[in-house]
């Protein structure tokens, strides 16, 4: 399944990426109920993953090599075999109180209608307490009363502790649920406009309701000022947006100043990166707080064709817009999202809804390295998911005109040409095409992208080409950037 030292033998490849910082998902002690999302100790290294002292190599090693290191901090539940859970289901009433444990109603049904993120009953019944818990999440994943004095003062504590060990900054998972209505009352149905909206297949009924008291009540945003707070003024921040509904303006709000650096939303790959929706985040959001990306650990991988020119194609898209851009692993690469067997999922999410699941899994296979080696040079051992990566495009992507030489010179020229820190001047659109313009301080730019075989292409002046793509023989994936001066 990987571990610490494994990502530390290959900082060198994401380092030569030209990257700034790498992300690592929770290497906490977890059961691994929800891939290490279901936290037993914060302060302490997944056995199965390695020691502090690996750990502490790791981040020395990204250190020298001028890279700086994100971890994930889960704050908005622990799993149920975290030490407070189980005193409370013990019978520690101080301990259930950092946690939300509610009377059923008269006739024993739940206190609301609230659903968990996976679309079941966001209630699960402790018969050892003869109470309901919360959870927005899986039954083993009990929400935190984030409002409590003592679960804020293990949270700023245990930020602390990962800053002194030399953590540069935080992603911060699920941030938009950390806080419920204390009304406690029910959710409305959604309107079809907020239900094709809130994030989530729409086959799950999680997607029905409007979620506006089971999360993200209006003192939910300023909570990201006690982020800032714990974490420190130098201090990288990252939240993951998990509601769908008004995303973009909520990204905003978390990102505010005095929160956190930058927010994201799962509008971008639940689309596609299609034009419409680029160009409502350019005009609903201020791009420097809202960090774009197309693949992650919980979207299926978005190389959907499996070519070198889909794969450049967005991986333009991503460098010329302006504001922090993430790269999931294995996408330098171009891979495409692996298809797996009901009985080699271990994914709860996915297995809800097989045959018609969100993809988790599939982006989750470990990524190959050396096309020509047993598992792809990943392990010695079995790997925990079945790698059927390809070698032939594998190696293709590897060599000196392949999709990761195309990423390295992309993520050079966005520092050359300043393409980051750009401001957007422009964005047009159609169905299946796409112009931007952008000023910074090397001049002005045009980036034109187009999605499909009936998009017209403009004419390019060579000279003033930055870079372009021609896209496959059915004349899709074409997109272009030039300097206007």
């Amino acid at each position: 399944m990987g571990d610490l030292n494994g990502v530390t033998e290959q900082l060198d490849h994401v380092a030569s990426l030209g990257v700034d910082a790498i992300w690592l998902a929770p290497h906490y002690v977890s059961p691994w109920a929800d891939g290490g999302y279901d936290v037993a100790d914060h302060r302490a290294v997944e056995p199965r993953l390695g020691t502090l002292a690996d750990f502490d190599r790791l981040v020395a090693r990204a250190h020298e090599l001028g890279l700086r290191v994100i971890v994930d901090q889960v704050l908005n539940h622990t799993s149920c075999e975290h030490p407070w859970f189980v005193a409370a289901l013990d019978g520690d009433d101080a301990m259930a109180e950092r946690y939300l444990f509610l009377d059923p109603k008269p006739d024993g049904t739940p206190p609301n209608n609230w659903l968990s993120f996976f679309g079941t009953p966001g209630w699960t019944w402790s018969h050892r307490r003869r109470q309901y818990f919360f959870h927005q999440f899986l039954a083993c994943q009990p929400s935190l009363d984030l409002r409590h004095p003592q679960v804020q003062e293990a949270h700023r504590d245990q930020i602390r502790y990962w800053r002194d060990r030399g953590v540069d900054g935080f992603r911060f998972d699920a941030v938009t649920s950390y806080l419920w209505d204390e009304s406690l009352a029910d959710n409305p149905p959604a309107t079809p406009e907020v239900k094709a909206r809130v994030q989530g297949p729409d086959f799950s009924p999680y997607t029905w309701q409007d979620h506006v008291h089971d999360m993200l009540p209006g003192d939910g945003a300023d909570y990201a000022q006690k982020l800032r707070d714990w974490a420190g003024e130098d201090a990288w921040l990252l939240g993951e947006i998990g509601t769908g509904n008004k995303s973009f303006e909520i990204c905003m709000s978390f990102s505010a100043p005095g929160r956190l650096d930058a927010a994201y939303s799962t509008d971008l790959p639940e689309s596609h990166g299609a034009p419409a929706v680029v160009a409502r985040a350019v005009d609903q959001t201020d791009l420097q707080r809202f960090a774009h990306w197309m693949s992650c650990h919980d979207q299926p991988r978005h190389n959907r064709s499996g070519t070198p020119e889909e794969a450049r194609f967005f991986a333009l898209l991503m460098a010329v817009l302006p504001g922090p851009w993430i790269l999931y692993q294995g996408e330098e690469w171009g891979l495409p999202q692996p298809e797996l067997l009901k009985e080699e999922i271990t994914d709860p999410y996915d297995l809800l809804y097989w045959p018609n699941h969100p993809g988790r899994e599939g982006p989750r296979v470990p990524m190959p390295w050396d096309p020509d080696a047993g598992n792809f040079g990943f392990t010695d051992g079995t790997p925990w998911l079945p790698m059927r990566w390809q070698p032939g495009p594998l190696r293709q992507a590897q060599q000196e005109d392949g999709v990761a030489a195309t990423y390295r010179r992309l993520i050079a020229l966005r520092r050359e040409m300043g393409w980051a820190a750009a401001a957007m001047e422009k964005c047009d659109h159609g169905e299946d095409w796409l112009e931007l313009c952008l000023l910074g301080e090397q001049g002005r730019f045009r980036a034109w992208f187009g999605y499909g075989p009936e998009a017209d292409a403009p004419a390019i002046d060579d000279d003033a080409l930055c870079f372009a793509l021609k896209g496959n023989g059915d004349a899709e994936w074409r997109a272009a950037v030039w300097k206007l001066d």
